[in-house]
């Protein structure tokens, strides 16, 4: 590492082999457990989100012309949104939700492409996104404690695996606030490994399917447009599309922050369109193949700007690396037997986080809630999501909590008077907040 802005390895360099192999696993080491945390909270395979998230990296460098040095991972904002869907309408409902959101990317970077950006600053300014994310964290609260509690899926409470939820909270937070360099960076994937082994001593862990497990496996691939119900793809695909609105937001947010660190405007080159076409194929990728959509990751930003090694050469070496856990069998069942009170505690860290980071975003750009237009936005936003508001037709077309509060949002946004047009649009996209995907800072 160094201490000062020195370029180590520039974007286009290629280190040594055994550096490469060291710096490579430094950045899976970054995103693992966010990555892994999404399909663990989902019902989706952690093994499949590793492959895609590999695959969907190495795509996104291939879009993007090998320019910009960026990780994708599971992305937290379609949580709340897949755990609904797949309750009402199967996994493969959901992950055909997640594709088409990933399509929406794909249709605004054409438009950006043509148009430019401006009409995007217009709809998606911080009034709007920063409360939209506090909804995707704040909804997931009772999530999160059930976990803690062991009362997910209506099990019995027991204080033992509470304590087993506090334990690993506690170690998320200590090593957070107390620890330093690339072991900042990673405090979810510490906690989670803290919290298993208390989970052992409590007699929590089956350790059975680990030991039986072959050690190569093909992933359990979830296509689908073979298990999912045509009748409720419609409204699924209605329910999950719209968060892409939020995450094109975090995209850019990332992209800005990436940008800083690299001394590069990746938003003019290669351009914000190309970045954001990758990110959506990525997506489109992952759920096509069964793993949680993808976006840029804060964590490995944050490798970025501790180690000045920008190479995407490291980063493609990071999604090799991705790819290969996921065909080791025992690795997939050692995740598969993480249990829910780990994942609870790691979950009121990490959601508490996301609903954060939509506040400090709006205390970042100096939202002014005496203004009266700003206050009511937000605050309809705040209780269309949270309390669980949506729209329902015949039982099969449903308009998600999340996606009616950013929907919305976006449309008192454009019709309340008073809406300063420049000052919005300036504020979010010279953002250096990384939104809803910065859960380890």
């Amino acid at each position: 590492m160094t201490q000062d802005n020195t370029i180590v390895l520039d974007v286009h360099e290629r280190p040594a082999p055994p550096l490469w192999l060291a710096l490579s696993f430094q950045h899976l080491f970054a995103m693992f457990g966010a990555t892994v945390l999404v399909p663990l909270l989902t019902g989706l395979n952690p093994a499949v989100a590793l492959v895609t998230s590999g695959l969907g990296t190495m795509l996104y460098i291939a879009i993007t012309g090998g320019r910009i040095p960026a990780y994708l991972g599971s992305s937290f904002a379609f949580i709340g949104p897949i755990i609904a869907a797949t309750q009402t309408a199967g996994a493969g409902a959901a992950l055909m939700g997640c594709a088409a959101a990933g399509v929406v990317y794909v249709v605004v970077a054409l438009l950006i492409a043509k148009f430019g950006v401006k009409w995007l600053m217009h709809l998606l300014p911080p009034i709007v996104i920063g409360p939209v994310i506090m909804v995707i964290g704040l909804s997931l609260a009772t999530v999160a404690i059930e976990m803690a509690n062991g009362t997910v899926a209506g099990g019995d409470y027991d204080i033992n695996k509470y304590i087993v939820a506090l334990i690993t909270l506690v170690t998320g937070i200590s090593v957070a606030v107390f620890f330093r360099g690339v072991f900042a960076l990673v405090p979810v994937l510490i906690a989670i490994i803290v919290g298993y082994i208390a989970a052992l001593g409590f007699g929590f862990v089956d350790f059975s399917k680990v030991l039986e497990a072959d050690v190569v496996v093909v992933p359990e691939f979830l296509f689908p447009w073979a298990s999912a119900d045509p009748i409720f793809i419609l409204g699924v695909i209605v329910a999950i599309a719209p968060v892409a609105l939020v995450t094109i937001a975090e995209h850019i947010g990332d992209q800005t922050v990436l940008s800083k660190v690299c001394g590069r405007n990746f938003l003019e080159k290669p351009g914000l369109h190309r970045s954001l076409l990758g990110d959506g194929l990525a997506t489109i990728l992952a759920a096509v193949l069964g793993g949680p959509p993808n976006t840029t990751y804060g964590e490995n930003i944050g490798v970025i700007a501790i180690t000045r090694v920008m190479s995407v050469f490291v980063i493609a070496g990071a999604a090799t690396f991705a790819v290969a856990l996921g065909f080791l069998g025992n690795f997939a069942a050692f995740l598969s037997s993480i249990p829910s009170p780990v994942m609870g505690g790691v979950s009121i860290l990490l959601f508490g986080v996301i609903a954060s980071s939509g506040l400090r975003m709006m205390i970042e750009k100096q939202v002014d809630f005496s203004n009266k237009r700003n206050l009511i936005i937000s605050s309809v936003i705040l209780v269309v999501g949270i309390g669980g508001g949506k729209l329902s037709f015949g039982g099969t077309f449903e308009v998600s909590p999340m996606a009616l509060a950013a929907v919305i949002g976006i449309i008192l946004n454009l019709l309340l008077p008073g809406r300063d047009a420049v000052e919005d649009t300036k504020s979010l996209f010279s953002s250096e907040a990384q939104g809803a995907e910065s859960p380890a800072e």
